[in-house]
């Protein structure tokens, strides 16, 4: 998800993520740190905005190509003009170029056609490449050693990846996407793929239900790897930790029957949080 001379630019990232849970944890790092993720997290809801467009497929493929060569071009110290001011992160940080591909190749799994009950391995490649690979790059910037690093961003992308699903099942149901896995389907004997269908079948409780499980789990192996490194290096990612293990235990208390209210946390909790985790 630059420095002085890209201010503006970090001004910019941090408005389109302000009132986001992302912004709130990002922003009480130092500054090189704080522009490096606002960098991380412009270009992730770039590449998302082009795989969730109503635009043509064809063209949205052909666009999320262009950011590949850019982040290519980028690495052999031609950085097209949309990505000059990551160059300072890149170094400072070794952010790596596989990572910034594998969200590309994760934003397209969406595009050539609709997600619509992947298997249980597709489900998995995808939420490693939208959400673990950006914890890797996250890590770096945060400062965490190498292998605790890569342990965290894989059970934590997982985690708030898996939250995601459950809580926005109806939004992706009504642009035609299901993220729910073709064996939990079965196993709760819904034999369908057609998304509207699937969500107002009596029994997608029993589908989500594995899904809140693996989400804890993943949730509890990040807190693992969390609590056995320095509090100031951990923080950031403590903060999203609580915000989405608190949403993930919202949708379990509303449950999954339909009619699904939203569910969001409240103000006073999503400050709580802060206050509790943001200061060392």
């Amino acid at each position: 998800m630059t420095l002085e001379a890209a201010a503006a630019n970090a001004t910019s990232y941090g408005t389109s993520a302000s009132g986001s849970s992302f912004y709130a944890a990002m922003r009480i790092l130092p500054r090189e740190q704080r522009e490096a993720m606002f960098q991380i997290y412009s270009f992730c809801r770039q590449v998302d905005d082009i795989a969730d467009s109503d635009g043509p497929r064809p063209e949205r493929l052909a666009a999320l190509q262009q950011w590949r060569d850019d982040i290519e071009a980028l690495y052999q110290g031609h950085p097209p003009a949309r990505l000059q001011d990551y160059t300072p992160s890149v170094r400072k940080f070794d952010l790596q170029r596989e990572d910034f591909l594998a969200i590309v190749d994760g934003m397209e799994m969406d595009v050539p056609q609709d997600i619509r009950a992947p298997d249980l391995a597709t489900l998995d490649l995808y939420c490693d490449r939208v959400a673990s690979a950006v914890g890797r790059l996250s890590v770096r910037v945060f400062g965490l050693a190498q292998d605790d690093g890569i342990l965290l961003a894989h059970h934590l992308g997982r985690a708030l990846q898996l939250t995601n699903i459950l809580r926005d099942v109806d939004e992706d149901a009504a642009i035609g996407r299901l993220y729910l896995p073709r064996e939990g389907l079965l196993h709760a004997g819904i034999t369908g793929t057609d998304p509207r269908k699937v969500i107002s079948d009596p029994a997608l409780p029993k589908v989500c239900a594995p899904l809140v499980g693996r989400a804890r789990t993943h949730f509890e192996k990040a807190d693992e790897v969390m609590d056995r490194n320095p509090r100031r290096v951990v923080r950031a990612p403590r903060i999203m930790s609580k915000y989405y293990r608190a949403i993930l235990e919202l949708l379990v208390a509303r449950g999954f029957a339909p009619p699904r209210a939203p569910v969001r946390l409240n103000k006073i909790a999503r400050i709580a949080i802060l206050v509790r985790y943001a200061f060392i």
